[in-house]
């Protein structure tokens, strides 16, 4: 076979393989979008809107192969969180918040894309988005109970929600129950049973059959009704400014749990494959896919998980999928609007607890116990959503992520290093009890970088070490933790130099990179000339030449400065 022929055959599989992926995701996203719009308590028009556009828009900029962007659980939970916070006197202004909400955290990813900030996910720690995943679909879910039952309840919160219905045990809806929870039933066993078939789909298709079938309204069973579907339209929201200013501050939560979830899903897969993501990029694409759902009327838009995974297990190749994704769904929306029409809404509630049922899983937070690492912090995390609402848990959650990072620089770790044998490596004393150290001479090596926020926790440490020890002379300190530093580090560092000199002591640096070397000369040529070294070794060295005591504590093992 020839090279032009085996090139041909391999254009025409890769396009293929998108095909069937695409197709796949299609049938995945259309039932999606029927349960996120009615969480998000939005017309199915705008889930579908912000698909479209997030396939489209992570197409063109995107580079992940498998990533699909589309509304999710966690987006459109919280936007509905947050206009419901703000008291919309109607429908089409509650619509109109929402949309703004989007537009201005879609401005807001190109920002921070812009400003580089891409690694903006590491502020919200695993933990805290484990716990609030699992708070929040348990949210979800028990607000789809009353449409699964055939009941009405006017409590908000998930406990109050649970302790209505069951005060309402009477007026449940038999045959409103039977469909929804069969429905669940029928779903769970597709998805552990034949897990490639489109489960969500197949049970759709099957429940828009029964509605042909019945007159459902005679068993009590709602469906979605009619449904309009039109072209959209660019359009900004007429808010007043302070409204504008309102959802600028809710819109950085939506954002940064966009960003996790979406940069977790992307990472996740590329590892597995090999394929070079760059989180700025990645969060410019995000940032104009909802950027341009929200002025089209469109939802926000994330790279969840479980429909990411289920395009990469399809066997897509590429980013074309997602293309062929958004066509077999434009399609389907535009001809098939009488039959979404006819959909059952216990069949859209148990669709929303299938896709939420992976959220529920406890392997996560069991093995933070099972580690016993920052456990608390994911049970502080799901009881902020559960007590406080999912806007307000969120904004917790996020706190506590940062608050653990406050907490991590202000207890400081310095580490005091010794030889090993004479191999002129430096390792950590604690660990090594056996490595030598040398007689009136500390290095020390902190364990974070020094910057703003932890500089002056870090060297107060180093000060308390140095004091310490009585007839130490000189300190060493190991910079490799650190790539550069900001002015406040520079400065406490310029003003240890100048204390310890006063105490006729001296300091040396060690693992000193290009950058704080040519910034330490530029302030304080005079205080660290010559004292700027390459490695902890070269520093000891340095003082061994210029000193007579430079001898080890055990003077068995003189110093061998042979290079």
């Amino acid at each position: 076979m020839s090279i032009k022929t085996r090139l041909s055959g391999a254009c025409l599989r890769l396009p293929l393989a998108d095909a069937v992926a695409g197709l796949s995701v299609a049938f995945i996203l259309l039932p999606e979008a029927v349960a996120y719009a009615a969480i998000a308590h939005l017309p199915i028009q705008h889930a579908i809107t912000a698909a479209l556009v997030g396939l489209i828009c992570y197409a063109w900029l995107g580079k992940s192969h498998f990533a699909i962007v589309a509304p999710t659980s966690s987006a459109a939970a919280l936007l509905a969180a947050v206009v419901l916070s703000l008291h919309p006197v109607d429908g089409n202004t509650a619509e109109g918040l929402g949309f703004a909400l989007v537009i201005l955290t879609g401005a807001g990813l190109i920002l921070f894309a812009k400003a580089g900030l891409g690694r903006l996910s590491a502020f919200v720690s695993r933990p805290v988005l484990h716990g609030f995943s699992f708070a929040l679909a348990v949210t979800i879910i028990i607000k789809q109970l009353p449409i699964m039952l055939g009941s009405k309840v006017s409590a908000a919160d998930p406990f109050s929600i649970v302790v209505e219905l069951i005060h309402q045990v009477h007026e449940w809806a038999f045959w409103s129950a039977v469909i929804g929870f069969g429905a669940l039933i029928l779903l769970w066993g597709l998805k552990k049973r034949w897990p490639a078939v489109p489960g969500a789909f197949v049970v759709l298709a099957l429940g828009i059959w029964l509605s042909h079938l019945l007159n459902l309204a005679e068993l009590h069973v709602a469906t979605i009704g009619p449904v309009l579907i039109r072209p959209p339209g660019f359009s900004l929201p007429l808010l007043p400014l302070e409204k504008w200013l309102r959802l600028a501050e809710l819109a950085c939560g939506l954002l940064v749990i966009i960003v996790a979830e979406s940069w977790g899903s992307i990472r996740s897969l590329a590892l597995i494959h090999g394929n070079d993501v760059e989180p700025n990029r990645e969060l410019l694409a995000l940032g104009t896919a909802n950027l341009v759902s929200g002025l089209l009327q469109g939802m926000p838009v994330g790279a969840g998980f479980s429909v990411s995974s289920a395009n990469e297990g399809a066997g897509a190749k590429s980013k074309f999928a997602g293309v062929i994704a958004a066509l077999f769904l434009l399609l389907m929306a535009a001809f098939g609007k009488a039959w979404i029409a006819l959909i059952p809404e216990p069949i859209v509630a148990a669709a929303v607890i299938n896709a939420l049922s992976h959220a529920l899983n406890p392997k996560a937070l069991l093995y933070l116990w099972r580690i016993n690492r920052d456990q608390y912090l994911a049970l502080a995390a799901i009881l902020a959503v559960l007590a406080f609402g999912v806007l307000h848990g969120m904004l917790i959650a996020v706190g506590l992520s940062l608050a653990a990072a406050i907490r991590t620089f202000s207890q400081p770790v310095v580490r005091e290093l010794a030889e090993l044998g004479h191999s002129r490596d430096y390792v950590d004393r604690e660990n090594h009890p056996k490595a030598i150290t040398h007689a009136n001479l500390l290095i020390l090596r902190p364990e974070e970088p020094l910057f703003f926020a932890s500089v002056e926790g870090i060297l107060a440490e180093v000060q308390r070490r140095f004091t310490r020890s009585k007839d130490v002379h000189i300190l060493i300190i190991s910079l490799e933790q650190s790539a550069n530093l900001d002015s406040t580090a520079a400065e406490c560092l310029i003003e240890l130099a100048n204390e310890l000199k006063r105490q006729n002591k001296v300091l040396l640096l060690a693992r000193v990179k290009d950058p704080i070397r040519q910034l330490l000369l530029k302030l304080a040529e005079a205080q660290f000339k010559d004292k700027l070294f390459w490695s902890v070794e070269d520093a000891v060295v340095s003082v061994c030449k210029n000193s007579h005591e430079g001898m080890l504590i055990n003077e068995n093992n003189p110093l061998n400065l042979t290079r």
